[in-house]
């Protein structure tokens, strides 16, 4: 794939996102009320009205708009068949060039709720297959479904090797602005937010017990009476990629999967899955690192089921001080 067959399909990632955010927002408008109704419950996730609009949009816009040059396999959740479907359609799988995982709306609780933003998140990597993983994902978006009172929605977006660009769309002027995210730079977690998700009563303890263990072992527990280092659960994979890339936290994961296998818990529907975290190329190429909480790359295939552990930090000094670290608490505690 050379460098403006990558930049053009950034482009389409871009506008494809738009296209969703701008159908949410206008259907929000009309039919706030329905938002929170539970439309299906799959292996992947629980599915809301709001979910439905999102997808809709999504197959049309793909009907419209994907270049027929370009056979596509789709991969995300609310599809039939598997979780996947081809365009132009009916396009055999084995003869399609790419495989584009996206997560039509992550964070809807939060969204229907009104309480905070979501993301749409997509991921497109050249199709190899089964054997097609999350560190082939060449391009990447992220476009921001904002609150209610809220009237601007960023959006960042990469190509492997070229950087994040970032635009603020102004929805009430539909005007956009260009700006550069920038990752924290500190080189500890003092005054600083950073945490591991636990956004479930299932395994709260446990996963409390390993951060707490983790900001012992960095000297910070108590230290000058506690309250050292801050905590937002974001209940969106997406967004806690925002708040690194931004500069918000310094170091964000998502251990779940592995403290409910200690716990024998089932990871199916309460972990995150590869089509939260297909924007991780959008953090790394801003200078962050995500990575497997006990070291190395993220290969985990592009599907809908799949839990997947996580670590993010903001800059290789805060990875470098944690890893050794976390090693030996994951080894003591699970």
């Amino acid at each position: 794939m050379n460098r403006a067959m990558l930049e053009r399909a950034r482009r389409l990632l871009c506008a494809l996102q738009a296209h969703i955010r701008d159908t949410i927002v206008a259907a929000r408008r009309r039919e706030a009320g329905k938002f929170a109704r539970i439309a299906a419950v799959t292996a992947a996730d629980t599915i809301y009205h709001v979910d439905r609009l999102s997808e809709e949009a999504i197959l049309a816009w793909f009907e419209a708009h994907w270049p027929h040059a370009w056979p596509v396999e789709l991969v995300m959740e609310g599809l039939e068949e598997g979780g996947t479907t081809t365009f132009p359609r009916g396009t055999p799988v084995g003869r399609t060039q790419w495989k584009c995982i996206l997560d039509p709306i992550d964070g809807t609780r939060g969204l229907m709720y009104d309480k905070r933003s979501a993301f749409i998140l997509a991921g497109l990597a050249p199709q190899r297959g089964p054997r097609t993983h999350l560190g082939d994902i060449a391009v990447a978006a992220m476009t921001e479904i904002p609150v209610s009172k809220q009237d601007r929605a960023d959006q960042l977006s990469a190509v492997r090797g070229g950087g994040v660009k970032a635009e603020t769309a102004d929805l009430v002027q539909g005007t956009r602005r260009r700006w550069t995210p920038r990752p924290s730079q500190a080189r500890g977690f003092g005054q600083g937010f950073a945490s591991f998700a636990r956004f479930f009563p299932e395994g709260k303890a446990l996963l409390g017990a390993l951060e707490e263990d983790l900001w012992r072992e960095l000297g910070l527990l108590g230290k000058n009476g506690g309250q050292q280092v801050f905590d937002d659960q974001y209940i969106c994979t997406g967004g806690q990629l925002f708040e690194l890339v931004v500069g918000h936290d310094r170091m964000l994961g998502d251990l779940r999967p592995l403290a409910y296998a200690k716990l024998g818990y089932s990871a199916a529907s309460l972990c995150c899955h590869p089509y939260d975290i297909c924007t991780a190329l959008i953090a790394r190429e801003a200078g962050c690192l995500v990575e497997r909480p006990e070291g190395g790359a993220l290969r985990v295939p592009l599907d809908t089921t799949t839990p997947v552990a996580w670590v993010g930090f903001a800059n290789g000094h805060l990875a470098r001080l944690v890893r050794p670290m976390l090693r030996r608490i994951l080894a003591a505690r699970l």
